[in-house]
């Protein structure tokens, strides 16, 4: 394995030392490191008038790979290319596939997909229940002792809306120390719903959907979870109440986790005044109060994780009027930049902290092995290396994902990522995919 030295590089931001890379792991952090020893093209100067900083590599706990059934929205691949560009060196894939990954050999498969193109590590998501049907429990344990060690469950997209049968699910994964991601939303509340119900549904005729449809089942699944003694994970919180209730579960020790999307932290329910459904998405766009009450989440810690809940589609599925539009954004190039815009240029967090939501507390969670770790001497070289001062302008043409939805086509957003390591090996330099 090739032996890298990084020179003049701000550990999050903050002291400025050299970093060596040898044999996967990191061999040597110091003020200056001697170039002898290292190959002249494995040696990385970051130093410059504004020296870039080196963040541990970010772990996505969200993300639709598509493959198996739908490999002309997304594949393993494609997905992994972005992720990569997204400074990202852990994903995990979600189960609703075709075939759903409610058994070992599809989670097996995918996890296969992700060793073979080797450029993050491919986490797969197990089904809660057999074909997301919310009926019968899926092979959760067959699943745990696959080769692909799932940890996580869930019928996301859909909502394990039968009380008991999430009981028992979070029973059943208390044993291997699993977590249910639940993705909250009571199917009665939002049956035909469109966008955020409120003023702007009201005024474009759109059907509504309520913030109490999520916190219902936020409210049942902490008892539950509570009652149980058992991990529960909130995906992709959108409202200020789901918030409180999280907060108030955290304060009585519940074992409970929650994420919220990068789009969720900028965008907001007014955009759909266009009806462009490039902005129809699951949870609903929701309105500025709760996109404000939502970074003050993740800031205080109410909020574990930032995940990019990746949903890549076909352009036709989008190229069609709001109501016939699929629910669903990119986001795995562009999480950084928005999570950096939002919560570091804003004052609200350190770009240390921003390092606990986008990579040590999703690895957590996750139990991901080798992943969120410190920038530490002996640990896997995970590793992230971005400008912080340049800038750079979205153009979906130019993003790695099959499909080319992504809600910031033209907008210039902060933090270039131009180096990534996974686990020793570089991935990416200045800007462009190595293998």
């Amino acid at each position: 394995m090739s032996k890298y030295l990084i020179k003049q590089v701000k550990v999050l931001g903050e002291d400025l030392v050299d970093i060596a890379i040898e044999n996967g792991k990191f061999s040597e952090i110091s003020k200056n490191i001697a170039d002898s020893g290292f190959d002249s093209k494995n040696i990385i100067t970051a130093g410059s008038k504004s020296a870039k900083v080196a963040l541990p590599g970010f772990v996505d706990l969200h993300t639709h790979l598509r493959e198996p059934g739908r490999e002309d929205a997304e594949t393993v691949e494609s997905a992994s290319r972005a992720a990569i560009k997204g400074g990202f060196t852990a994903i995990t894939a979600m189960a609703n596939t075709n075939p759903v990954a409610d058994t070992a050999g599809v989670v097996e498969q995918v996890h296969h997909l992700g060793k073979q193109c080797g450029l993050v590590d491919v986490f797969p998501i197990g089904a809660v229940t057999q074909g997301l049907q919310g009926e019968k429990l899926a092979e959760l344990f067959a699943m745990h002792q696959s080769a692909a060690k799932v940890q996580m469950f869930s019928d996301d997209g859909k909502c394990v809306h039968d009380p008991l049968l999430m009981r028992r699910a979070l029973e059943y994964v208390r044993s291997f120390d699993g977590v249910i991601a639940q993705h909250a939303q009571d199917p009665r509340l939002t049956e035909s719903a469109q966008m955020n119900e409120g003023k702007v549904s009201a005024k474009l005729g759109l059907t509504g959907w309520p913030a109490v449809a999520e916190e219902a089942i936020i409210a049942r699944d902490i008892l539950l979870a509570e009652h149980v003694n058992s991990r529960l994970h909130i995906c992709h919180l959108s409202t200020a109440g789901g918030i409180e209730l999280i907060r108030n579960a955290k304060a009585r020790g519940v074992k409970v986790s929650a994420e919220v999307t990068p789009h969720h932290l900028l965008l907001t329910d007014d955009l759909a005044e266009s009806y462009d459904p490039i902005y129809k998405v699951n949870p609903p766009l929701r309105t500025n109060d709760d996109v404000i009450a939502l970074r003050k989440a993740v800031a205080d810690g109410v909020i574990d994780i930032i995940a990019t809940d990746h949903a890549p589609h076909p352009q036709e599925y989008k190229d069609c009027e709001w109501a016939a539009a699929a629910f669903g954004m990119l986001g795995l190039e562009t999480a950084f930049s928005i999570a950096y815009l939002t919560l570091v240029k804003s004052g609200l967090m350190k770009l240390s902290q921003l390092v606990d939501v986008m990579s040590k507390n999703p690895a957590k969670i996750g139990r991901y092995p080798n992943q969120g770790l410190d920038i530490k001497v002996g640990n896997s070289a995970n590793l992230v290396l971005v400008d912080v001062e340049s800038e750079w302008k979205v153009d979906r043409n130019m993003l790695q994902s099959r499909s080319k939805n992504t809600p910031y086509e033209g907008r210039t957003l902060p933090a270039v990522i131009t180096e990534v390591f996974t686990h020793g090996k570089l991935k990416l330099k200045n800007g462009e995919i190595t293998k």
